[in-house]
């Protein structure tokens, strides 16, 4: 029996109902995994943000 082709991806109005999407699908559905390459980007920068919080002192210590 011949594997059946992949689904075609639906254009999104937004990044949320994308988001539904994909909860609600599978990408091997979507994508032949078989095929998938690593891809290294050795340029992307963390995204944290520095913060002032009072935490009790066991907390602290605690997460530390």
């Amino acid at each position: 029996m011949k594997k059946p082709s992949k689904l075609s991806i639906p254009t999104f109005k937004n990044e949320k109902e994308e988001h539904m999407f994909w909860q609600k699908n599978d990408v091997a559905d979507y994508f032949d995994l078989s095929k998938a390459q690593r891809v290294i980007m050795p340029n992307l920068k963390p995204t944290t943000t520095s913060i002032s919080m009072r935490l009790p002192q066991n907390f602290l210590e605690a997460t530390k």
